[in-house]
């Protein structure tokens, strides 16, 4: 995985498990499916694994922002 800071100003910038979980959650919400069957499986793979790829892509192309923001993402905030 490329060396990508996070425009959304996180120290330490977001981590590949973050993006991973934002993009399964991305995946379920928009396909409607919490869980894949058998059948559906690699399809809901092949989603996640792209939204994730271009998450990364995104983060690592954007510009930094000047401030970072006034709440801790929800997977920190779990992990606090």
């Amino acid at each position: 995985m490329p060396e990508h800071h996070d425009p959304a100003g996180l120290e330490p910038p977001a981590t590949e498990t973050e993006i991973r979980a934002a993009a399964e959650q991305y995946v379920r919400k928009v396909s409607g499916v919490a869980k894949p069957s058998a059948a559906t499986e690699a399809a809901y793979v092949a989603a996640i694994e792209a939204v994730a790829a271009a998450t990364t892509t995104l983060l690592t192309d954007l510009p930094a922002r000047r401030q970072p923001p006034t709440t801790e993402p929800p997977l920190r905030r779990l992990h606090s």
